[in-house]
């Protein structure tokens, strides 16, 4: 009887020792999938996909997730914090969120890649999500249109009434590439251009390049579709206007007269004076038209670019194939100065006019030798006129 007690309490011990194991696992499973469904348990064997996988899927490798790292003077990282370009974090949807939004950033990136420095697989993953590079990419291009000339006959004024343009961005300073620093080669040039955009035009003016002879074979071996624009203005007064700049840089320069004539007896003009040879217009043009057909140039009056400039502007942006956006409303006509003037801009004090250095008072020259010039310069000018098809009226 005794054992049978002793069994029964040893049995009924068992029981319930079972029934609190079952309780507990219970519990632990519970708390388990609660922590599961609520995304709090990190322990949970969830590792569907790693970076390889990922590069699989979508073609993005190790090397373009580094061709696609921005710059770290954009992304300056501070000691002890997480680099946001973690390669080891296997989430595919991080992976691609961070890639998009490398690729939309990039245009803001200094010194970033120009677009023949983009890699295949990157152009091919861009085009595979229906990314247009052309739209993700701002970028450093070669000019597609330049002032090529001439110096004195308004181009300044013509680049900065174009900069109005919203489509139009033009390097301020004249890069002189053809004509002084062509050994520098063609990357060097691209890259003083500034970053354009999808649909916007890429410029620059260099006035000398129209009377340098080694400029349109350059040029043309860079890209013989390329726009050509010249200012033009009548020779004479070109050249007292260059002449103008010339004393003001060197007081001590020689009168107008001694330069411009050989001898003034004979009154024989000297073409060795650069600004007596550049209003040669004609005979720097046939330079040119070996290299460029004529309907690659725009020949822009420097006398209407002053009496009216918004009708000239048009003319402009015609040929640049660019939406009339300059307009009468952006001028107004300086009396001081005796050059229009560009109206107050958004968010400006003043109005914004052309430097001190334009508008300068010429000197007195006799008639005499105003008349052999315009005599010398007559012939050049009609055959100007019909090579271009244009009367600019100088006679």
């Amino acid at each position: 009887m005794g054992c049978s007690v002793g069994c029964r309490t040893r049995l009924n011990f068992g029981k319930a020792l079972s029934k609190v194991s079952v309780c507990f696992t219970m519990v632990v499973i519970f708390t388990y999938f609660f922590y599961c469904f609520t995304g709090l348990c990190d322990s949970a064997p969830r590792q569907m996909f790693d970076h390889h996988t990922v590069n699989r899927d979508y073609d993005i490798s190790d090397r373009t997730y580094d061709n696609l790292r921005p710059s770290a003077r954009l992304y300056p990282h501070q000691p002890g914090a997480p680099t946001p370009w973690n390669r080891t974090d296997t989430s595919t949807g991080a992976a691609l969120h961070r890639a998009d939004e490398q690729v939309a950033k990039l245009q803001w990136v200094e010194g970033g890649l120009l677009p023949q420095e983009i890699p295949e697989s990157t152009k091919e993953n861009l085009a595979a999500n229906g990314i247009p590079e052309s739209n993700t990419f701002e970028s450093k291009k070669f000019p597609q249109a330049i002032i090529i000339g001439v110096k004195k006959g308004g181009t300044r004024a013509l680049l900065e009434f174009l900069r109005i343009h919203p489509d139009v961005r033009a390097v301020g300073a004249e890069p002189h590439f053809f004509d002084r620093f062509y050994e520098k080669g063609l990357e060097w040039y691209r890259n003083l251009m500034p970053r354009t955009l999808e649909g916007q035009i890429t410029m620059e003016k260099t006035p000398s390049y129209f009377v340098t002879k080694e400029a349109p074979r350059r040029l043309c071996t860079m890209n013989c579709h390329t726009k050509l624009i010249v200012v033009v203005r009548d020779p004479v007064t070109r050249a007292i206007s260059d002449y103008t700049q010339t004393l003001s840089k060197q007081p001590g320069l020689p009168s107008f007269q001694s330069l411009a004539l050989k001898n003034t007896s004979t009154g024989l003009v000297d073409t060795s004076w650069s600004a007596v040879r550049i209003g040669l217009y004609a005979k720097h043009l046939e330079n040119w038209l070996q290299h460029f057909p004529l309907s690659h140039f725009l020949f822009v009056s420097g006398e209407r670019l002053v009496s009216d400039p918004a009708g000239e502007m048009g003319r402009v942006q015609d040929f640049l194939g660019l939406k009339r956006v300059v307009s009468d409303k952006h001028f107004y006509f300086n009396q001081t100065k005796g050059f229009p003037c560009l109206k107050k801009p958004e968010g400006s004090r003043k109005p914004r006019c052309l430097g001190k250095s334009k508008g300068r008072p010429h000197p007195q020259i006799s008639p005499e030798v105003l008349q052999r010039l315009r005599d010398f310069y007559r012939p050049f000018n009609l055959r100007f006129y019909r090579m271009t098809g244009q009367d600019f009226g100088w006679d």
